[in-house]
């Protein structure tokens, strides 16, 4: 039986096990104890990290944001549901906990790829780089305990909950997260600057982060009912322009920066900026192959969710 999501109404039960609300049991429940896990992975991988000053320079920086943000987030969400707060909670907890998730499970997973590749091992032997690898094997953990929220509490067939728990739902937290590194690798200008094809493609980018963004957010907020047309059409309105804008850019991006013709460089070797790279500087030249791919990612994710969302308009039909 396929799931028809109208509007933004779950149950707060999940098919792994039901949340005791406003007590201590919560917490020996089966979720509970993966939240358990995921504070105490989380506050492991950024504390050995900080104990030896492990985190200079981008990469460093951003796995001890994520780290942090994650046990953050994670330590409210546990206060809230011992306290029994969810109905004062100024998002919809019908919604937030699996958004969170989601994306929990993508920065970890991002930091557990980037930590080591890029900070690790460029590290000399010692105290240093051993605690370096004690946080990797944290996060690489994290990640699992997240990834494992997700799937215990996402939509299964026949079950009416909340959008954000559908996989057109988790497919928005996939795109904006991808769009958020693809900013990340493209924060010089000088990438694009003077030339109208890249900058085009950088202004798809931010526009598909926008609109996915708001669709998020009118779940957060349970503001799907105030569009002036249902959900899943204007869902599905949102996937076909993404879908035409990257795949404009997955066309742009590679060509003006990897075709000699257009003023590219299409090996890594003749870039002479990428010469002695190290683990506070990203090769020019690996940014823009970065993009590349990350574009190519995020287009596949949107024609997915223009599949799906398809597919819910055509059941409410």
């Amino acid at each position: 039986m396929p799931v028809t999501v109208t509007r933004t109404t779950i149950t707060t039960t999940s098919s792994a096990s039901p949340t005791v609300l406003g007590s201590p049991r919560a917490l020996t429940q089966p979720l509970g104890l993966l939240r358990l896990l995921q504070l105490l992975s989380t506050c492991v991988a950024f504390s050995l990290v900080a104990s030896v000053n492990a985190w200079v320079g981008f990469s460093g920086n951003f796995c001890m944001f994520a780290w942090c943000f994650c046990f953050a987030v994670t330590l409210v969400i546990i206060a809230v549901e011992l306290a029994g707060l969810q109905a004062r909670f100024p998002l919809s907890w019908r919604n937030f906990p699996i958004t969170f998730a989601c994306y929990a499970a993508l920065f970890c997973l991002t930091a557990s790829v980037l930590y080591p590749a890029t900070y690790v091992q460029f590290m000399g032997q010692g105290r240093s780089r051993d605690h370096a690898i004690a946080a990797t094997a944290f996060s690489c953990v994290a990640c699992l305990a997240y990834a494992t929220e997700v799937a215990w509490t996402r939509a299964r067939p026949g079950e009416v909950t909340g959008y954000m728990a559908t996989v057109p739902g988790l497919l928005k937290v996939v795109e904006t997260f991808m769009a958020c590194i693809i900013f990340a690798f493209i924060s010089d200008p000088y990438m694009y600057k003077d030339r109208p094809a890249l900058e085009w493609c950088v202004a798809v980018y931010a526009i598909c982060f926008i609109l996915a963004a708001v669709a998020i957010l009118l779940n957060l907020l349970d503001c799907t009912n105030a569009l002036p047309v249902p959900f899943p059409t204007f869902l599905s309105g949102l996937a076909l322009v993404s879908v035409l804008c990257y795949a404009s850019a997955m066309i742009l991006w590679p060509l003006y920066q990897f075709d000699e013709k257009h003023g590219g460089q299409p090996r890594r070797a003749r870039d002479p900026s990428c010469r002695g790279s190290h683990v506070q500087y990203v090769c020019p030249w690996d940014r823009r192959l970065a993009v590349a791919i990350l574009t190519a990612i995020n287009l596949l994710a949107y024609v997915a969710d223009l599949v799906h969302s398809a597919h819910l308009v055509f059941v409410r039909v």
